[in-house]
Parts: structure tokens; C-alpha cells; sequence
């Protein structure tokens, strides 16, 4: 069965732009859909579940920066470009600091576009093959990194909790791998067949979550123009993974009591009940004890969901386990991204734990990543690494800033020149003329970038 095409999601209060962007990405083959400010985007985004996104930076309501931050929560996996003006070069710097794929200043060439959207669907096209090659390879328990003590306890604990089809508790901070750790519960688990359905409950607008749990018949109110299925329904002989219940408003902790009770649900506009084999996997990063006593959180729903507690230890417990994650961050880097960097000195591992990390491993991988595609070298070394704001290493001073926006304009060009080459089979001559360049032009910067995954190839360069 074929695949449907990638889905583009536009945020943009301007209409002309929206009515520029439609025939060119439609021709290109591309399915749209249109937003006209950051909140009507979110909304849409958490219904829709686009391939990638573009975001204006200036608009009402929600600014640009504040819409890619919130997108990012939301949808860590979604790609973002952002449309900025020449004079806001250090709002599309903040933007991919906080979850931006990349930029584009307006006004844009459209080929130039074209390729960017290209470029950014290839990456995620290659990370999630890398993904699904890893699965393969490793599953379950084994995806959990680290040898520390703390790390083999709690491999020890998933794999006693998968096979008993109980509801499990997973407690941990943010960024501690809470979601690794249900989807490791999930293929140790006799439902391994069967679907992993992740719901992140801090990002559902209450109006919606009964909508999305249960499902709705069509009709059911305005926007219910086909029947749905709810998340539940979906995961039905599999797991779903409540992240962040916490957050549920009370009225759904509720319903979510019943299904747990009664293994069936009700969807809006519908009396009868729909039946559902489903386990489930919750995670907070909250005290759910706490939010009992506050009255935030129901008591009858914490004792449900507390069948089998699993807490994950923050990274500043097991720092021992840093030339694991680094070594095996640096390779995803290597194939993802098409890093140079070939080793990760010493030093950079002292350093790494000297660091708070109060995002652990999240926050890590963060580092790494953005610290791995600026390095100038083919060792990592301490001055490299990129902490971002707070961190070791700032760019609030006009010459940091200026250092920060050439590297961050040299990985783009990298990239779009990589994009380029691949898309005509490495073939310089026609890269070339789709970049707008001479070829002698493009040689030097194949050398200045040490791009050497492309080799000669006598018929790609005739004439």
C-alpha cells in the first residue's frame, strides 16, 4: 500500500502567504493544512500530527519563538522551519535553540524552500530508518543504556513488571527516559505484538481529552466530521502510555477510573460502551502522593495506576554511565546528521559531569548533538561543548552571537548542499546549477566542508 504524502502544517497571520505557499507545495506534491496564529497551530498540530511545519516568526497572539517551543513540547519529533525576516537573524538563532529544524529568511526563493522541506524530510526519513534499525537489533530492556548499579536495577525491574500485564507507575524527572523505559515494559510483555499507543496528557486541551481518550461518533459537535477512534480503542491488545498523568483535569481522571475498572469506553456522542483490552503504562514527574492531599489528583485513580512502581534515576546518579551515552550519542550523530567529529576527548566526559543536568539524559543529548555539529575538529574537546543559555558556554556578548550565527550558517549550507547532491545522484554539475552556483564554486565548498561522501564520478560531472 502506497503512503500517503507528508503532510505540511502553515502558521502564518498572513493570507498571501498562505495563498503563495498552497499551488507551490501542492504541485509538489505535498497535502496542507492552514493556520493563521500559534494557538489555532497547536490545536491543530495535536489533531493532525503533521510531517513538518512552517512557522512565521511574527504574529499575534503567540509570537513565533513561543509557537516552536510549545510545538517542540508537543511534538518532539515534528520538523519546524521558521520564515523570518533578514533583520531577525538572532530570532531564528533562539527558534532552532529551542526546537526549529532550521530557518528561512523572507522573502524566500521557492526552489530554495523546496529543497529546505526536502532536506528536513530526508533527515527525518534517515533517523527514523536509523530507529527502526536499532529496534531490530535492540529491543526491550536492552535499549536501556548504562552499566551503573542503579541502571542494571532498573532493567532488573522492567523485566520482572513486563510479563505480569499489571498497571505500572513509572515516577522520574523530566528527560529521564520515562517513555524508554514504557515502551521497554511493553516489548518484554506478551502484548509485544500488539500497538504502543503514547499519549503526553500535559499537551491535551481540556476540551479535547475526552475526544482523544474515548473517541466520538460523527456529529457529535461541531468539528466532528468522521467518526474516531480515541486512544484507548487504538491501543486496544497493546499498551498505552499515559505520560505526564498528572496533568489529566479531574473530570477525566474520572473517566480514566471507569475504563479501569469496567476494561470499556464511551465515546462523545454515543451511549453504548465500546470494550477494550488495553495495559496501562502511566509516568509523572510530579509527587502523585502530594497532589492526592491537595485534592489535585483523585485517590482511587493513584492506587490504580500505583500497582507496580518504577522510579527512574536522574543522570546525576549514575554519571559513571557518561562515556556510555556519549559514545553511542556521538555515533547516532555520525549517521543521522552527518557529523564529522570521529572521537570525544576525556576531557569533554570530566566535564560532562561537572554539569547539573537538570534535563538529564534529554538535555544530553541536546548538548552533544548541538555541540557535535559545530566542532571544528575530528576530536570533541572540551571547549566545544554548547550548554546553551545558562550553560558554560554563552552567546549574549555581539562577537558570541556572530560566532554562533556563521557555524549555525555553515551546518545549513552543509546541509542544503548534501540535500542538493543527493537529490541528482550526486551528479555536481546539475547540483550545482539547482544551487544557483558554478561548479568551481561548489568544489571549493565540498573542500571547505570537508563534505567527502559524495566520490567523483566521471559521468555525474559531465557536462
Amino acid at each position: 500500500m502506497r503512503e500517503p504524502a507528508p503532510q505540511i502544517l502553515i502558521i502564518d497571520d498572513d493570507p498571501t502567504v498562505h495563498n503563495a505557499l498552497t499551488p507551490l507545495l501542492e504541485d509538489a506534491g505535498y497535502r496542507l493544512l492552514h493556520a493563521l496564529d500559534g494557538v489555532e497551530g497547536i490545536n491543530l498540530d495535536l489533531k493532525e500530527h503533521p510531517d513538518l511545519i512552517i512557522v512565521d516568526l511574527q504574529m499575534p497572539r503567540m509570537n513565533g519563538i513561543e509557537t516552536v517551543t510549545r510545538l517542540h513540547s508537543q511534538s518532539p519529533d515534528t520538523l519546524i522551519l521558521m520564515l523570518t525576516g533578514y533583520g531577525s537573524i538572532q530570532s531564528a538563532v533562539a527558534a532552532v535553540k529551542v526546537g526549529a529544524f532550521d530557518f528561512l529568511g523572507k522573502p524566500f526563493d521557492n526552489d530554495h524552500l523546496l529543497l529546505q522541506i526536502d532536506r528536513a524530510l530526508d533527515v527525518r526519513r534517515m533517523s527514523r530508518e536509523l530507529m527502526e534499525l536499532r529496534q531490530r537489533n535492540l529491543s526491550g530492556v536492552d535499549r536501556i543504556l548504562g552499566e551503573s548499579a542503579v541502571m542494571n536495577d532498573l532493567r532488573m525491574k522492567i523485566r520482572k513488571a513486563a510479563p505480569t500485564g499489571a498497571t505500572v507507575l513509572i515516577e522520574g524527572e523530566s528527560g529521564s527516559g520515562k517513555e524508554l523505559a514504557a515502551r521497554a515494559i511493553h516489548a518484554e510483555s506478551n502484548r509485544r505484538d500488539g500497538p504502543f499507543v503514547a499519549v503526553n496528557c500535559a499537551t491535551i486541551p481540556p476540551q479535547l481529552a475526552e475526544s482523544e481518550f474515548f473517541g466520538h461518533e460523527k456529529g457529535a459537535f461541531t468539528d466532528a466530521h468522521e467518526e474516531r477512534k480515541g486512544r484507548f480503542e487504538e491501543a486496544d491488545n497493546g499498551t498505552i502510555f499515559l505520560d505526564e498523568v498528572a496533568e489529566l483535569p479531574l473530570e477525566i481522571q474520572a473517566k480514566l477510573l471507569r475504563v479501569l475498572q469496567e476494561k470499556e469506553v464511551v465515546r462523545v456522542g454515543r451511549n453504548t460502551p465500546v470494550t477494550v483490552d488495553v495495559r496501562v503504562v502511566a509516568a509523572t514527574n510530579r509527587n502523585l502522593e502530594k497532589l492526592v492531599g491537595e485534592k489535585k489528583f483523585r485517590e482511587d485513580l493513584f492506587y490504580r495506576l500505583n500497582v507496580l512502581p518504577i522510579r527512574i534515576p536522574p543522570l546525576r546518579k549514575h554519571k559513571e554511565d557518561f562515556p556510555i551515552y556519549a559514545g553511542h550519542i556521538l555515533a547516532r550523530a555520525r549517521e543521522a546528521l552527518s557529523v564529522s567529529v570521529e572521537s570525544i576527548s576525556p576531557a569533554v566526559i570530566r566535564r560532562l559531569e561537572e554539569h547539573e543536568w537538570r534535563g538529564n539524559i534529554r538535555e544530553l543529548e541536546n548538548v552533544l548533538q548541538r555541540s557535535l555539529l559545530f566542532a571544528p575538529g575530528p576530536m570533541l574537546e572540551a571547549e566545544d561543548l554548547d550548554f546553551g543559555s545558562g550553560g558554560d558556554r554563552g552567546y549574549d556578548s555581539a562577537q558570541g552571537l556572530e560566532s554562533y550565527v556563521h557555524q549555525l550558517s555553515e551546518i545549513a549550507e552543509r546541509r542544503t548542499i548534501l540535500a542538493a547532491l543527493r537529490r541528482f545522484g550526486s551528479n555536481r554539475s546539475l547540483a550545482a546549477e539547482f544551487l544557483k552556483i558554478s561548479r568551481n564554486t561548489l568544489y571549493r565548498k565540498l573542500h571547505s566542508l570537508r563534505i567527502e561522501s559524495f566520490p567523483d564520478d566521471p559521468a555525474g560531472d559531465a557536462e
